[in-house]
């Protein structure tokens, strides 16, 4: 590793500077120059060469990701996840093709790995217009389905990281199939980032066929081995609804935004923007429920916070305001199911 002098470090800003005047780039200037900064060092550094082609492609993937769904930042999004192995006779494809199919007709836009199998039916079942796909590229499955493979809502990914980080990002439901190794991933990543509060509370749903037993044996086997042996915290895997019906599974996906729109930081202060003001006696009752989740004080009803007016975010929306103990972040969803089921929200 080399370090520049440093007047030779107060070159590279200098021209890292110059380059983005050139460039024409006034917003989000640090950030862009905190990249262009990384790749200098990178190759101050000496990085090995395949290093450098990783850190390169990830990049250049994630910047045709971004491209794909920034047009579609205002649609809502719902990713189904499920094995590239099941026939279009198997019961399960059915599933993923009607919840696929119901959710988009309530405008909801389904991102899929683009490949066959349980991602073929999601993407059937929303149709051309209302599928995303973000493919692999792997040796054995050259190409995406026909659904999205000539549609212009596709990007294709070469890393399985920059893929699953895609498949993610954007949406705010989840739904799983049964699958193999790489479905497991997928779904165990998502109640990882869940469990730890890396990722916003989103409603995520373990599919079977009907009177199928694929994910019921998943809860035992965590309930008796990742329960008992103190490896999570019992009802982690309850933020999960396991189910075998359709219209259950669109129901969890609808349902989780009855209420709650979204949430924010300012400080060590949590706030949770919703579409209906709470009562003051729904208010008493959720910090009778909830107030062992708070670090200190009490869940409040706010106006929106100075940094939230700065930013002109979301002001019209009420909100509630709350110190989370951060050690309790995992079972933040089941406050924000408590508000989606109060009175005032009907």
């Amino acid at each position: 590793m080399t370090t520049p002098s440093d007047a030779l470090a107060a070159d590279i800003r200098s021209r890292i500077e110059g380059l983005l005047d050139a460039a024409g780039i006034r917003s989000d200037r640090t950030l862009i120059g905190r990249m262009l900064q990384t790749s200098t060092d990178l190759g101050l550094d000496a990085t090995d060469r395949l290093d450098l082609k990783i850190a390169s492609a990830a990049l250049s993937e994630m910047r045709d990701a971004f491209r794909l769904f920034a047009p579609l930042a205002g649609a809502s999004k719902v990713t189904i996840f499920g094995s590239a192995r099941t026939r279009q006779d198997d019961p399960l494809y059915r599933q993923a093709h009607d919840v696929a199919e119901k959710l988009a007709r309530e405008g909801w836009m389904v991102v899929t790995g683009a490949g066959p199998g349980i991602m073929q039916a999601g993407a059937e079942g929303a149709g051309r217009e209302m599928s995303i796909g973000v493919s692999i590229r792997l040796p054995f499955e050259e190409k995406a389905n026909a659904v999205v493979s000539e549609d212009s809502h596709l990007v294709s990914m070469k890393y399985f990281f920059t893929r699953k980080l895609m498949l993610m990002k954007e949406s705010r439901g989840f739904v799983c199939l049964p699958g193999g190794f790489g479905t497991m991933d997928e779904m165990f990543e998502l109640l990882t980032l869940q469990q730890t509060g890396k990722a916003e509370p989103m409603p995520i749903v373990l599919l079977d066929e009907p009177g199928g037993t694929f994910w019921q044996g998943l809860s035992t086997f965590v309930s008796q081995n990742l329960e008992a042996g103190g490896y999570i915290s019992p009802g982690d895997l309850g933020r999960a609804l396991i189910t075998d019906s359709v219209d259950a599974a669109v129901a969890e996906i609808l349902g989780f935004w009855r209420n709650y729109d979204s949430l924010r930081w300012v400080g060590d202060r949590l706030v949770l923007r919703l579409r209906h003001e709470p009562t003051d006696a729904e208010i008493d009752e959720l910090n009778d429920r909830f107030g062992d989740l708070l670090l200190r004080g009490r869940i409040e009803r706010s106006e929106p916070l100075a940094p939230e007016r700065a930013d002109h975010d979301l002001l019209d929306l009420p909100r509630v305001t709350l110190v989370l103990n951060q050690y309790k972040v995992g079972s933040l969803h089941l406050l924000i199911r408590a508000i989606n089921r109060l009175p005032s929200a009907a």
